[in-house]
């Protein structure tokens, strides 16, 4: 028996219910409020504006929580911790993610990135541990403990040539945090978010103009204090990662000369590149962080090449020239972004 097929006058009527029902979540999605959250951690500020009916700054804080007691060399009980005191432990799904990726990025970069970069970031005052001032001799022995390729990590357990060897995460931890606030968010059905822990962002969706979100890049300019907060750029993007790395704000002087926090884990010595900063947006925040370090550390023609070759990356180094005036290099992936200079 052929089915009834539906009549002109039922299908006319069907057209405004659904049209009707698409308005009507389209008002409430659009008319959902977003929240600001803000605090501190790890030294630093965070933010996140996100499109939800209700303030999760107690669930945030309970991830940051999380993450602290994983990656923090500062928490003597976090599993980073325990690992740099050569404890037998298996680590987590935190700590094994950052370890990972780091790898995968060491290798990539030739170990311009390098997490057992520990031991030379002590001694020259820019670790968790404050070392004696480095002499040449101190410098060739550290450099022994610093290579990525004598620590591995099987079956959650870190394995390492050397006991002394320590690992650092702080040129990739704060990027991984803000990925780790993003799939909290995401987790919540949240689908337009910001998530900025110290510049490192993470971007999803619209922000409350119902436009993709806009970022300022400062000036590099000496600035401990984060006192000047003139602008070099503004860029607008949505569904990536953006992460920051310079000179020009954490340093100090010896002797009447100027040391950087970037160490080369190649060398042991901070750099001395004419690179002040480089700002890189990748699919996601970690690799954006990571990156970003990593182009501190090879210099303006390495580090021209690397992001070129990459295609999944913008990226955008403020250098000094011979005259000490600023100058930007842009690469085709970045420039999409880019809507005032």
């Amino acid at each position: 028996m052929e089915a009834k097929k539906p009549s002109r006058a039922r299908l006319l009527w069907l057209i405004p219910l659904i049209l009707g029902t698409v308005y009507i979540l389209r008002r409430e999605n659009t008319a959902l409020p977003y929240q600001q959250t803000q605090g501190l951690i790890f030294g630093t500020v965070y933010t996140m504006t996100y499109q939800y009916p209700e303030d999760l700054k107690t669930e945030i804080e309970q991830e940051l929580k999380r993450f602290d007691a994983s990656l923090s060399p500062f928490n003597d009980s976090s599993v980073i911790s325990q690992v740099n005191r050569n404890e037998d432990i298996t680590t987590d799904t935190l700590f094994q993610n950052v370890f990972n990726r780091s790898m995968e990025i060491s290798e990539e970069t030739n170990g311009a990135f390098d997490i057992t970069i520990a031991a030379l970031a002590n001694a020259w005052g820019f670790g968790f541990k404050k070392g004696e001032w480095p002499n040449e001799h101190i410098i060739d022995s550290l450099l022994e403990l610093t290579n990525y390729k004598n620590i591995t990590l099987k079956e959650g357990k870190v394995k390492k040539k050397d006991p002394r060897i320590m690992v650092s995460c702080s040129a990739i931890a704060k990027g991984y945090a803000v990925d780790v606030l993003a799939q909290f968010l995401q987790r919540k059905g949240i689908k337009n978010y910001m998530v900025d822990i110290g510049g490192e962002l993470a971007l999803k969706g619209v922000n409350p103009k119902q436009a993709s979100w806009r970022i300022g890049i400062n000036k590099p300019i000496d600035d401990s204090l984060s006192v000047n907060q003139e602008l070099q750029m503004i860029l607008q993007l949505t569904d990536r990662g953006v992460a920051t790395s310079g000179n020009y704000r954490n340093y100090y002087y010896k002797d009447g000369k100027k040391y950087a926090h970037t160490i080369d884990p190649r060398t042991g010595y901070p750099v001395q590149h004419s690179i002040l900063s480089a700002t890189v947006v990748a699919q996601d925040c970690m690799t954006a962080d990571a990156l970003a370090t990593a182009f501190m550390v090879m210099g303006l023609e390495e580090a021209e090449t690397f992001a070129n070759a990459n295609s999944t990356i913008g990226a955008c180094l403020i250098y000094s020239d011979e005259d000490g005036k600023f100058k930007t290099y842009i690469t085709e992936n970045m420039k999409k972004y880019i809507i005032e200079k």
